[in-house]
């Protein structure tokens, strides 16, 4: 009889099965060789290391200091070598060209175009420049052999006042690589309704929208996003655990507003390795991911910032099934859902989903069942 437990998929399997990342920011993911060639381009000199596997180790100690100014320090250098048109193109299409390789067939990339302005640039200039970036390593990847689709999410920041003008910029290029809005940024003390403008706009514009809400701050956060602003995704929202009672006996009680996200289906970005740094999980098998998919919320997995995280599609998923040994089909179903609640049209997601990512994990399982077969045939071969 075949285990069940060689259902767990390894390494090369991961790897190479359909994946689908829906958090993902732009300037979490560069290539330390780029900063370093980026930055010698812009004579920037802040640089803590110029040695490119050190400099990645940086951003990886940075990222896990629990030092939040270290923390925010890895973005101030990695959006200081972005501010040209080169260099959001170059770093936008090695974003699609890592993701594809990593088996990404679909991706949502979000940054924040006020914070590429340093050289003269105009919102307009960084848009078109990523948009092209992204187009750029669409094609590098078909020539590798991979196949990927990138859409962009412009983000505003929540301690900024520029949100529904980046709304309104996210609105004009919606057909021309934009497919949605977020906002970003610490959440205490920057609640999502300071920016009710920009999402009552989206809302009438019949436009996408996600945002950063219960990472940290909590159940407020989610609520306000939610019935106040009307997210569709909510980037994270892993405090949404605060609202759910485990008694000792193993019964689950749902409050009233993780009862609502579960029975919308509201979409949770869940981004396991970056929960971890930022303290909102101790460890992989304490993180909220486990009980909310036994709970059937709809969960996606994602990588935040793969820079800073030392992490890919890959790994988290790697970690999860180590974890909680998901198999083949829990890693489909976490796909599906992604793909599901993507911010693009209805008919192209069930097209993503029927012809690209269910083929794909059925070959994956089927080459399962043929190695099975195979090592239970030579098992029960009669000695010559």
């Amino acid at each position: 009889m075949m285990s069940p437990t060689l259902h767990v998929p390894g390494t090369d399997q991961i790897r190479r099965a359909p994946k689908v990342l829906l958090h993902d920011h732009l300037d979490g993911g560069l290539r330390p060789g780029t900063i370093v060639d980026l930055a010698r381009d812009a004579g920037y000199e802040a640089l803590p290391e110029t040695e490119p596997d050190k400099l990645g180790i940086w951003f990886r100690e940075a990222a896990d200091s629990g030092s939040l100014e270290r923390y925010l320090e890895t973005f101030a250098h990695t959006c200081a070598v972005m501010q040209t048109r080169d260099a959001l193109f170059r770093v936008a299409a090695e974003c699609a060209e890592d993701l594809a390789a990593d088996g990404v067939v679909y991706a949502e990339v979000r940054y924040a175009p006020e914070q590429h302005l340093e050289s003269g640039l105009t919102l307009e200039e960084v848009v078109e420049a990523v948009n092209e970036g992204f187009r750029e390593g669409e094609r590098r990847a078909r020539q590798d052999g991979n196949r990927i689709r990138v859409g962009a999410l412009l983000t505003a920041m929540r301690h900024a006042a520029r949100a529904l003008e980046i709304a309104e910029l996210a609105n004009r290029y919606r057909d021309l690589g934009v497919v949605g809005f977020d906002i970003a940024g610490a959440e205490a003390g920057y609640p999502p309704t300071r920016h009710l403008d920009a999402f009552e706009y989206l809302k009438r514009e019949n436009n996408h929208f996600t945002i950063h809400a219960g990472e940290a701050f909590g159940l407020p956060s989610i609520w306000q996003a939610l019935q106040w602003c009307g997210a569709d995704r909510l980037g994270h929202g892993v405090r949404i655990i605060d609202d759910i009672e485990v008694a000792e006996d193993g019964s689950v009680t749902l409050g009233r507003l993780a009862s609502y996200v579960r029975d919308k289906r509201i979409p949770l970005e869940m981004c396991p390795t970056s929960n971890l740094q930022t303290g909102a999980a101790a460890s992989y098998a304490d993180h909220p991911i486990g009980l909310l998919r036994r709970l059937h919320f709809r969960l996606t997995v994602n990588t935040d910032n793969r820079l800073m995280s030392g992490t890919s599609m890959s790994r988290e998923f790697e970690r999860l099934t180590e974890t909680f040994g998901y198999t083949l089909d829990d890693m489909q179903w976490f796909t599906v859902n992604a793909m599901k609640s993507a911010f693009i049209p209805f008919d192209e997601r069930l097209a993503m989903i029927n012809d690209v990512i269910k083929p794909g994990y059925a070959e994956l399982k089927s080459e399962w069942l043929f190695e099975q077969t195979a090592a239970t045939s030579g098992s029960s071969s009669p000695a010559g």
